[in-house]
């Protein structure tokens, strides 16, 4: 399931609609990304995340269907959010189920590695410099490429 939204969302309660009444998931992994308060050593009053309606949906859903080819999950969760984000705001919500563990962690890291570098979303940064669009960082996109080297066999 893939939700692209302005407004907040409930971690637990989104964990318990992805599982609730589910008998063939033996694990459930997430991730929560949160606006940090600083970055690259100057203070961030808030971040601006943009987005083209109908091509970020679209990516995510590619991006969802790699993940479901490379490993046997029961469930997929993505949620992104976009707007004006105070430091502390939740951004974005990553959660996979599978029958097994490690296909859950394994995919769960998958895709928030891809998001970060495949997904079209924007930032654009307040801080006391003046506001400035954040830049593609290669710690990411080395995270990504170890899934591009490894086969999707590997994961299963």
């Amino acid at each position: 399931m893939i939700r692209v939204q302005r407004e907040d969302f409930d971690v637990a309660a989104e964990l318990a609609a992805l599982s609730g009444g589910r008998t063939d998931i033996g694990g459930v992994v997430s991730f929560v990304g949160l606006v940090r308060d600083m970055a690259g050593g100057a203070a961030i009053g808030a971040m601006t995340l943009e987005h083209y309606p109908g091509m970020t949906e679209k990516q995510l859903a590619a991006i969802e269907a790699e993940a479901l080819g490379r490993w046997p999950l029961a469930a997929t969760l993505i949620i992104h959010r976009y707007g004006r984000l105070e430091p502390g705001e939740r951004i974005v919500m990553v959660a996979t189920a599978s029958a097994h563990r490690d296909a859950a962690f394994d995919s769960c890291r998958f895709l928030i590695d891809w998001l970060k570098t495949k997904a079209p979303f924007w930032k654009l940064e307040d801080t006391d410099a003046g506001a400035h669009w954040v830049a593609a960082d290669a710690r990411d996109d080395q995270a990504a490429a170890r899934w591009i080297e490894e086969k999707p066999s590997e994961h299963r």
